[in-house]
C-alpha cells in the first residue's frame, strides 16, 4: 500500500459546528443575558430526557462534573457517618478522573485494565472489594467511548454496599445491554470539550436519578448557596427568605456554565445520532486497517461503543512508537499516547493519596509504551485513514 499523498491534514479533533451553532451564539449575545439561565436549563432538560435520567446538571467542564459529583457524595445523608475513604480507579485514564477524587478527600486505589477493551479489570476490582470493608466506591471509566462491564460492576457494588460512579466523559451515547452509559451509577459525568462527541467548546454535565445528590450538586455548583435548589427537602437554612439568598450552606465552587454553551448544546444534541453513526462507521474502517498489521490490535468493542477515538496497541517488541508518531506528525497526522498511558508513571502521584494493591500493572505499562491514539471526528475519515495506514505501512517496512 502506497500513500496517495505525502501530506494530509488529520488533527486529533475537528469542528462539528455550522451556522446553527453560530446563530445560537449570536442569539445569546443579542439577548444581553450571558450567564447561566434559560438556555442552560433547556439543555439540561433535553439532555436528561435523551439519557433517560431524572436529573441533569450542566457545569463548565467534565472535570467539574466529577468534582461536584464526588463532593456531593460526601454531603449525602446516606454517607454522613461513613468511614470508608477509598475509591477504586483504573490505572489508564485522564487526570480529570483522579484529581477530583483526590480533591474530595478520597484515597485512589489503582487496578489494572483489560488489554482488549482498555477498561477497568473487573477481576481485580472484585479481588480488592471482597473482604476489605473499606472501599467507598468504584469509579468506572468508560474509556474512549467503550462501555465497561457495567452489569457485573453493578452486581459487585450491590453485594458489597459499594457505590458505583461512571466517568463517562468520553462515552456519550454508548450503551451496555440497551442502557446508556453514565446512567448505571450514582452519577455519571460528561464532557463537551472540543474533541468530544458533543462540543460546546467548554462544558460538562452530571446526570443522576438521586434527587438528594442532585440538590447537593446544585448548591455546590454555585458557591454552596441553596438559591437554585427547588425545595428544602434535603437542604435548608433557618433564616428569612431574603437572607437565604446570601447564606452559604456548603463549601461549594463556581463551576457554572454560560448561556452560550447551553444554547450550543441544544443544537449539538439534535445532531447526536448522526455524529454517533459517523463515528461508528469510522471505527469499522479503522479496525479493518489495524487487523492487517501483524501483531497489532485495536480496542475491542464492549456493548455499543461510540468511539471517542481510535487506538492501536503495537506488540511489545516494537520499540519505535515515538518515532512513528513523529514521522506521522511530519506528514500532517496528529497522534498521542492512549490517554495518559499508565497514570502511575506520572510525577503528580507524589501529591496524591493513593495505593497500589498489586505489585505490577503490566497491561497499563504495555499501553503506556506501545499504544498510539488517533482522533475520531463527527465526519467521515475514510481518506485520512487511507493515507495514515499507507504511511504506517511505509514506516514499518
Amino acid at each position: 500500500m502506497k500513500a496517495k499523498n505525502t501530506y494530509i491534514n488529520y488533527p486529533l479533533a475537528g469542528s462539528s459546528w455550522d451556522h446553527q451553532e453560530v446563530d445560537a451564539i449570536k442569539s445569546v449575545v443579542d439577548s444581553g443575558m450571558h450567564s447561566m439561565g434559560k438556555n442552560v436549563r433547556k439543555y439540561e432538560e433535553e439532555f436528561a430526557s435523551w439519557m433517560g435520567s431524572k436529573y441533569a446538571l450542566m457545569v463548565n467542564s467534565g472535570s467539574s462534573a466529577n468534582l461536584i459529583g464526588f463532593f456531593a457524595t460526601k454531603f449525602h445523608s446516606r454517607n454522613s457517618n461513613n468511614e470508608k475513604k477509598k475509591i477504586i480507579v483504573p490505572s489508564v485514564s485522564w487526570s480529570t478522573t483522579y484529581f477530583p477524587i483526590n480533591q474530595a478527600g478520597y484515597e485512589l486505589v489503582f487496578v489494572d485494565v483489560d488489554e482488549d477493551t482498555l477498561n477497568i479489570n473487573v477481576d481485580q476490582v472484585e479481588e480488592i472489594i471482597i473482604g476489605s470493608g473499606d472501599i467507598f466506591a468504584i469509579c468506572a471509566v468508560n474509556l474512549l467511548g467503550n462501555p465497561c462491564e457495567l452489569t457485573r460492576l453493578t452486581k459487585i457494588c450491590e453485594e458489597n454496599d459499594v457505590l458505583l460512579v461512571e466517568d463517562n466523559c468520553e462515552s456519550f451515547g454508548a450503551k451496555f445491554e440497551d442502557k446508556r452509559t453514565g446512567t448505571f451509577g450514582e452519577f455519571g459525568s460528561f464532557s463537551f470539550f472540543f474533541s468530544h462527541h458533543l462540543c460546546t467548546m467548554e462544558g460538562g454535565m452530571l446526570v443522576t436519578d438521586d434527587e438528594e445528590l442532585y440538590h447537593i450538586a446544585l448548591a455546590l455548583r454555585a458557591h454552596g448557596w441553596i438559591r437554585e435548589v427547588p425545595n428544602e427537602k434535603y437542604l435548608s437554612i433557618d433564616c428569612s427568605e431574603f437572607e437565604k439568598k446570601f447564606r452559604f450552606l456548603l463549601p461549594g465552587f463556581n463551576v457554572r456554565p454560560i448561556e452560550m454553551e447551553g444554547a450550543i448544546g441544544s443544537i449539538q444534541l439534535e445532531k447526536a445520532n448522526k455524529f454517533i453513526a459517523t463515528r461508528r462507521a469510522n471505527a469499522e474502517i479503522f479496525k479493518a486497517y489495524v487487523k492487517d498489521i501483524e501483531g497489532c490490535k485495536s480496542q475491542k468493542e464492549n456493548g455499543y461503543c461510540t468511539w471517542f477515538g481510535h487506538s492501536i496497541l503495537f506488540p511489545e517488541d516494537f520499540k519505535a512508537r515515538d518515532q512513528l508518531a513523529a514521522f506521522l506528525m511530519d506528514k500532517g497526522i496528529e497522534t498521542r499516547p492512549i490517554l495518559a498511558g499508565n497514570f502511575l508513571n506520572n510525577p503528580v502521584l507524589k501529591h496524591l493519596d493513593y495505593s497500589t494493591p498489586f505489585e505490577n500493572y503490566p497491561i497499563s505499562e504495555k499501553i503506556d509504551k506501545h499504544g498510539l491514539f488517533f482522533g475520531s471526528h463527527n465526519k467521515s475519515l475514510e481518506e485520512e485513514f487511507e493515507v495514515t495506514f499507507a504511511l504506517i505501512d511505509e514506516f514499518l517496512n
